[in-house]
C-alpha cells in the first residue's frame, strides 16, 4: 500500500501527529537517466528527469495538494478554491472529493486544456469560467477567499509549496546527494521556490519559504546533504516575466501551464535563483513542441508541452557550455502528456493509415 508523502517525510513537514490526512498515494515519481540524448552523452553529463506526471492526476501538483487539503480538512474547512490553468484545478478537485469537501476552480474562458478540464469536471468541481486570463483569475480567488469561509489552494498557500518540496527530498534520497543543476519549468514560481525550500532543508539551512518556525524548524539540525544546485528557471517567450523583469499583462504560449504573467512566488523564485547562482532563460513555442516530440520519440517519455521547456534549457546550456561537462542535471517534467493531447496529435509524425481488415493490406503497410 502507498502511503504518500506526508507519511514518508512527516518528521520534515508542518503537520501534526495527530492529523487526518488526505492522500491519494503521491509522490515517488520517477527519477529516469535519459539515455540517447548526444549533447549530454558526449559531455559525460548525467541527465534525469524526474517524472511528476506519474502523480494520482498526472501532475506535480498533486505534491501540494496532499499538504493543503490535509490542512484546510483538520482546520474545519468545508471547501476550497483556486484559480487555475488546469492542473491547480484537477488536482484540487480530485483531492477536496477524497477528503469530502466542496471545490470551486476558476479557469481562464478557452484556454484550458480539455485532458485537465474533463480531470475537474468528473471529480465534482463547481467549474467557473472567467473570461480573462489566469491572472485575473487569481485576482478574484484571492479576494474572495479574503471575504468568505473558503480555504485558497493556490500556490500562495504555504502548505502547498511544503508538500512541493517533498520532490527535491526524493531526489537527494534517490542520487544519494543533489545534482549540480537543477532545471524547471517557471509559471507561477511556486516549484522552483518549493524545490530551493527542499533542497536547502535537506542541507540544514532555513529559506523565506520556511515560515512556519522562524527559522528555527526541528529537522535543519538534521542535514542530509553536503551541497546544493544551481536552480534554472526556464520560461516560454510569451509568457516569460522573470526574462522582462516586470509582468507581462497578456501571455500568450501553446504551454497553457506556464501561461501566466503575474507569478504569485515572484519574490521567492528570484531569491531562489539569486541564492543558488541559478538563471532564468526562455524558449519560443517551436522550440518547446519540438522538445516535447524529441523526449517522446527518443526516450519513450510523454510529457505536456510546459513540461519540456525544463529539458529544452537544459540542452541548450549544455549546448552553450553554462553547464560544464561531468555535470548531473535533474530536469521536472511537471504534468503528463495526456493532459493535453490535442497538441500532441497536432505534431505527430506518425500519421494513422486506415486499411481493409485483409492480411495483404496489413503487410503491405508494414513490409512495403
Amino acid at each position: 500500500m502507498t502511503e504518500g508523502l506526508i507519511e514518508r517525510y512527516r518528521a520534515r513537514l508542518p503537520v501534526a501527529d495527530d492529523a487526518c490526512i488526505i492522500t491519494l498515494g503521491e509522490g515517488d515519481t520517477p527519477l529516469i537517466r535519459l539515455e540517447n540524448i548526444p549533447e549530454a552523452n558526449d559531455r559525460n553529463i548525467e541527465l534525469f528527469v524526474k517524472y511528476e506526471g506519474l502523480n494520482p492526476t498526472g501532475s506535480f501538483k498533486d505534491r501540494g495538494m496532499t499538504m493543503a487539503i490535509t490542512r484546510a480538512v483538520n482546520e474545519g474547512s468545508q471547501a476550497v478554491l483556486c484559480a487555475s490553468t488546469g492542473n491547480t484545478s484537477a488536482s484540487a478537485a480530485a483531492y477536496a472529493a477524497r477528503a469530502g469537501i466542496a471545490c470551486y476552480v476558476l479557469i481562464p474562458d478557452g484556454k484550458i486544456a480539455m485532458g485537465k478540464l474533463a480531470q475537474a469536471m468528473i471529480h465534482g468541481a463547481v467549474v467557473i469560467q472567467v473570461q480573462g486570463n489566469f491572472d485575473d483569475g487569481m485576482r478574484l480567488v484571492k479576494q474572495i477567499a479574503a471575504e468568505a469561509p473558503i480555504t485558497l489552494v493556490n500556490s500562495v498557500n504555504p502548505y502547498r509549496l511544503q508538500g512541493q518540496k517533498t520532490a527535491a527530498f526524493e531526489i537527494v534520497d534517490e542520487l544519494g546527494a543533489p545534482p549540480d543543476f537543477h532545471c524547471l519549468p517557471v509559471g507561477n514560481a511556486g516549484n522552483i521556490s518549493a524545490y530551493w525550500t527542499g533542497y536547502s532543508e535537506y542541507a540544514g539551512f532555513p529559506t523565506r519559504a520556511c515560515n512556519h518556525c522562524d527559522g528555527q524548524c526541528p529537522w535543519l539540525a538534521e542535514p542530509v546533504a553536503d551541497k546544493l544546485p544551481r536552480m534554472l528557471g526556464y520560461q516560454a517567450s510569451g509568457a516569460a516575466p522573470f526574462l522582462r523583469g516586470k509582468m507581462v499583462e497578456q501571455p500568450e504560449t501553446v504551454a497553457s501551464a506556464i501561461r501566466i504573467g503575474r507569478p504569485q512566488s515572484w519574490e521567492l523564485a528570484w531569491a531562489a535563483s539569486r541564492e543558488s547562482e541559478g538563471w532564468f532563460d526562455e524558449f519560443s513555442d517551436e522550440e518547446i513542441l519540438k522538445t516535447q516530440a524529441m523526449l517522446a520519440d527518443n526516450e519513450g517519455i510523454f510529457c505536456e508541452p510546459a513540461s519540456a521547456v525544463s529539458v529544452a534549457g537544459a540542452l541548450n546550456d549544455i549546448e552553450s557550455g553554462k553547464i560544464p561537462g561531468g555535470s548531473t542535471v535533474v530536469c521536472t517534467l511537471t504534468g503528463h502528456g495526456l493532459k493535453d493531447p490535442d497538441i500532441a496529435m497536432r505534431q505527430s509524425t506518425a500519421p494513422v493509415q486506415k486499411v481493409p481488415a485483409e492480411l495483404d493490406a496489413v503487410k503491405r503497410v508494414i513490409l512495403g
